[in-house]
């Protein structure tokens, strides 16, 4: 994803703010991350992803989602009418970046 791609769609989240969110504040919990914009509250779509970018900012890594945003978007669609997230976009998104 690149950084004005969102992250959180129903509160227009994007990646940026949550980095800047991330850095500024250091959450201990992704949880937390909710008090950026409401991030992950509402159809709970982005949970998942928040997590990991939280675990990635832990690590000391910049967050980042490898997950195209039509990809994204279209699996979150999925997920509306089904009510389960494709796997394969979660472990996607979070794959590792190399060394």
């Amino acid at each position: 994803m690149s950084p004005d791609d969102e992250v959180c769609l129903c509160f227009h989240v994007t990646l940026r703010k949550i980095r800047a969110y991330l850095k500024r504040e250091d959450p201990p919990v992704a949880s937390l991350i909710s008090e950026c914009l409401g991030a992950g509250t509402g159809c709970q779509w982005c949970v998942p992803f928040l997590k990991a970018l939280h675990q990635q900012h832990a690590q000391g890594q910049e967050p980042d989602l490898r997950v195209s945003p039509e990809r994204y978007v279209q699996a979150r669609s999925g997920f509306h009418k089904t009510g389960e997230r494709d796997p394969q976009v979660v472990r996607d998104a979070d794959a590792p970046t190399g060394p």
